[in-house]
C-alpha cells in the first residue's frame, strides 16, 4: 500500500522505464510504502528452482531472511526504482523517507535490500554502471536498522 499520494509517470533515470513520484511532500521518516496483501510467500530454495524470467522470480522481493514476498499482479509497488544515492530506505517491506521529499520526487530505493545474498540483477544502476548484487541479510538488517534509527532520532 502507497501512503502518500503518488502517480506513475517516466521515470528519471535512463533506461529504468517508468518511476513511481510523489504528488504531495512527506516529511523525514514518513512510512512510504506498507505491506498490506502479503499473499504469497517463498523459501528462496523454492523460488531459485525456477527459471530467472519466470514470473514469480520477476515479482519477488525479499522480505526477510532467506524468505521472499511475490507480487505477479505487479501493484505500484514495483516502480520504486533502484539507486545508489536513494531517497527511501527499505526495511523488513516498509519504505520510508530518508529526508523531507517535495512533491514531485521520484522515490528510490537500493536494490541490494531486496533481491537474495549474492544475486546480482540483469542490468547494472544507470547511473553509476555498477552491478547490483544483493547484500547478506545481516548486513541488510544492520544497515537498514541504523539508518532507520538515524531517522527519528532527535
Amino acid at each position: 500500500m502507497i501512503l502518500p499520494r503518488y502517480r506513475i509517470d517516466t521515470s528519471s533515470i535512463p533506461g529504468a522505464g517508468k518511476g513511481l513520484f510523489l504528488e504531495e511532500a512527506v516529511t523525514r521518516g514518513a512510512v512510504l510504502i506498507a505491506p498490506d496483501a502479503v499473499h504469497t510467500v517463498w523459501h528462496e530454495d523454492r523460488l531459485r528452482q525456477l527459471p530467472p524470467d519466470s514470473i514469480e522470480v520477476e515479482s519477488s522481493v525479499r522480505w526477510f531472511e532467506r524468505w521472499f514476498s511475490l507480487t505477479p499482479e505487479w501493484s505500484d509497488e514495483c516502480y520504486v526504482n533502484h539507486s545508489y544515492s536513494p531517497n527511501a530506505l527499505w526495511h523488513l517491506g516498509f519504505i520510508f523517507a530518508l529526508s523531507e521529499l517535495p512533491a514531485g520526487s521520484e522515490v528510490t530505493m537500493d536494490y541490494r535490500y531486496v533481491i537474495g545474498d549474492g544475486e546480482c540483477l540483469p542490468f547494472c544502476d544507470a547511473l553509476t554502471g555498477r552491478e547490483i548484487v544483493g547484500l547478506p541479510w545481516p548486513q541488510v538488517m544492520s544497515e537498514s536498522a541504523q539508518q532507520l534509527a538515524s531517522l527519528f532520532r532527535g
